[in-house]
This record gives C-alpha cells, structure tokens and sequence, in this order.
C-alpha cells in the first residue's frame, strides 16, 4: 500500500488569519493519525506565512508516523531539520515568496549544492527526498546525489487528467520505471486529489508514498477530515 502524509500547511494557514490557536494545529495532525494517515507533511517557508519554525518543534514530539518537513535547504532550514529530526526530508526549490511549488530541481546544476545537504541529513539519520520533474536526466542526477527518494513533481499529471487526457500519465511512469532501475524510492506529490490519486496509484510501480494538502483539506469541508482520510486510504491500496 501506497502511504499517506497529510500536508497540514492549510491548517496553519486558517490558524494564522485569525491570530489564535483555531484550529488547533497539533490536534488537527494527531486527529489525522487516529483517522489512519501514516504521515504527517509540514512546508515551512522563510516568511512563516503558514507553517511557523515553532510548529516543527511543537509538532515532533506528537507525530508518532512518519515526520516530512519539506523545503528549500537555506541555512535555517537545515538547521530546524536537524534539531527536530524528522523521518523524511524532501528538498524542494521554491523561491522566497513563492505561492506554492513550481518546479523540481535542476539536479545537475545543484548537485554539489544537494550532494552536501544530503550528506549532512544521512549524517543525523534523516531519510532524503528531491523534489523533481519526471525528466531522465533529472532524475539521474538525484541518483548521484546520494539522496534516498526523489518526490515527483505532479501537477502536470493533474493538470492534465483534469482535462480528460490520461496519457499525461506517460512521463511518470517512464520516470517510475527509471527510478526502480536505479534504486530509487518515488514518492509523488502536488495537486494529487481524491479525482485523479486512484489513477496515478495505479500506474506507478512501487510508488512508496504520497504528499497532499491544499486538495485534502479542501475536500474535507464538504465530507468532513476523517472520511477523506479514509477515502484516501482506500484509493491508495
């Protein structure tokens, strides 16, 4: 089975516009544990417009999961990684001030760069993730980084299934394929939904675990958190 890591920056997000504490941040992920997700999925960014710095320290004594702190490895990031050493980082490059992820890593031009970030993860033993496009390339360079798993970058896949077009399937598991060759864990996240997840699942061999937020979240106001969850659960089987 496929897991599941919630992304729980929306909650934040909702927290943060009125100034408080509701909803409850750490309820909210240890509800989303008790609902059955084998994961819990946080993106601070350098504005702490959702996520705060804080959160990754209040969240790691309460996720008994699987942590997975993404974002793009400045120095207080790598910093917050290590001191609440998570289960899984994944590495993405969003610029400052980005609204959400846009693209994966050009692995080639920053391998130095991920090859030494990745060294000092593996050091305090956290499992390594990159955030990439399903280019062969790409995905060749992540190998010669040392990193654990790459995480596919899928919101092209979503953009296009939306549109009817299930052959936007192709590149991915082209890249799945690749990534099996080389030993390679995928993880896959990014616009996935309760719509499109069943499908991709399905055509990705050995695809280990899957990141979702804005869509999750979104979809719980209508059927309520627990039932998503489960509804998740049961399309990643």
């Amino acid at each position: 089975m496929t897991k599941l890591s919630v992304n729980i920056n929306k909650i934040a997000t909702l927290r943060n516009a009125r100034g408080g504490n509701v909803p409850d941040l750490l309820k909210v992920a240890t509800d989303i544990q008790k609902y059955g997700a084998q994961g819990i999925t946080i993106h601070p960014r350098p504005d702490e417009r959702h996520i705060r710095y804080q959160d990754a320290r209040d969240l790691r004594p309460i996720v008994h999961t699987e942590f997975n702190i993404e974002g793009n490895p400045q120095h207080n990031f790598i910093d917050l990684v290590l001191q609440c050493k998570p289960e899984q980082v994944t590495l993405v490059p969003d610029a400052v001030g980005a609204i959400t992820s846009s693209a994966g890593w050009d692995t080639i031009k920053n391998y130095a760069y991920l090859t030494e970030v990745i060294q000092e993860f593996h050091r305090n033993g956290i499992r390594t993730s990159i955030f990439v496009d399903p280019i062969f390339n790409i995905i060749e360079g992540a190998k010669k980084t040392g990193t654990d798993r790459i995480e596919l970058y899928t919101e092209e896949f979503a953009h296009q299934f939306s549109l009817g077009n299930t052959t936007g399937i192709e590149p991915y598991v082209k890249a799945a394929i690749l990534c099996n060759e080389l030993h390679l864990g995928i993880n896959a996240g990014h616009d996935l939904s309760l719509d499109n997840i069943k499908f991709f699942k399905e055509n990705i061999p050995n695809l280990l675990e899957v990141s979702i937020g804005h869509a999750l979240i979104s979809e719980a106001l209508y059927l309520g958190l627990d039932n998503v969850v489960n509804m998740y659960l049961h399309k990643l089987k």
